[in-house]
């Protein structure tokens, strides 16, 4: 049986398609079984793991509907050693479509049915707000992966989503509390002053569930997916691609100890 992630943060721009891109290559890096599910209409996750989203037949859009099974449309792309249901913009549709059909929030989580024993891990990349799409992903997981940027404004947003989480948890998913809630700190600069205070804090506040692993900001990370690679695969020597891959280590060390 898999262990479900999903990588979430309503705010934009953290790194969270990178975080779950660069974990899925660093898992199946450890001869992990892996699936990376794009449930963002913006397709980043897809092409960055080296699926063209123009020239889908099919998407997790069509998944979502009941009008196709995940078994025929995820796929392997020649450069990377893990399955991807890729996502594009038809998925914006999505949830319009999906606010009549019975069981709306919970979707996903009966499609991932068929596939849950043919893999170690299903890493699901959310979309960048607290949406249906976001809502099916957590009604599928076992724990929630937050990049955060230790900022200010990421501290504001970080109490939605945990109300989101702990709403999800406590009336759709007792599921989530399987492995629950973890902490990366991802963009990290520390000669920043403000990045290092709000790092302490998350210490400070959510304790083992913050990652011990702090993912620097790289440009090597940046470049990777106009090459349609993960950082891990474009430059596995970059600092970035250290930080994902100690990372990864990391989190099948906490796996082992928590789940």
């Amino acid at each position: 049986m898999a262990a479900v992630f999903c990588i979430a943060n309503q705010k934009g721009g953290v790194g969270k398609t990178t975080t779950a891109v660069n974990l899925a290559s660093g898992l199946s890096r450890l001869k992990k079984k892996v699936l990376l599910i794009d449930l963002d209409p913006q397709g980043n996750a897809t092409m960055g793991s080296g699926v063209q989203k123009s020239e889908l037949e099919s998407s997790v859009y069509e998944v979502l509907l009941g009008l196709e099974d995940i078994k025929n449309v995820r796929q392997r792309p020649p450069a990377i050693q893990f399955d991807v249901l890729p996502s594009n913009r038809n998925l914006s549709a999505a949830e319009v479509e999906m606010v009549n059909l019975e069981r709306r929030e919970r979707r996903l989580r009966e499609a991932l049915d068929a596939v849950q024993d043919e893999y170690d891990f299903i890493l699901i990349d959310c979309p960048p707000a607290l949406s249906l799409l976001t809502l099916n992903a957590f009604c599928s997981a076992d724990g929630v992966i937050i990049p955060m940027q230790c900022e200010y404004f990421a501290l504001e947003g970080l109490s939605d989503l945990l109300n989101t989480v702990r709403h999800v948890y406590s009336n759709m998913n007792p599921q989530l509390n399987t492995i629950g809630l973890l902490l990366l700190r991802v963009m990290f600069d520390k000669r920043v002053t403000l990045s290092v205070h709000v790092s302490n804090q998350l210490e400070k506040h959510f304790g083992n569930r913050v990652l011990k692993t702090v993912i620097p900001r790289n440009v090597r990370m940046a470049e990777a997916p106009s090459y349609g690679l993960p950082g891990i695969d474009f430059d596995p020597s970059s600092k970035g691609a250290k930080a994902y891959l100690a990372c990864v280590e990391e989190l099948l060390a906490w796996l082992e100890t928590h789940r």
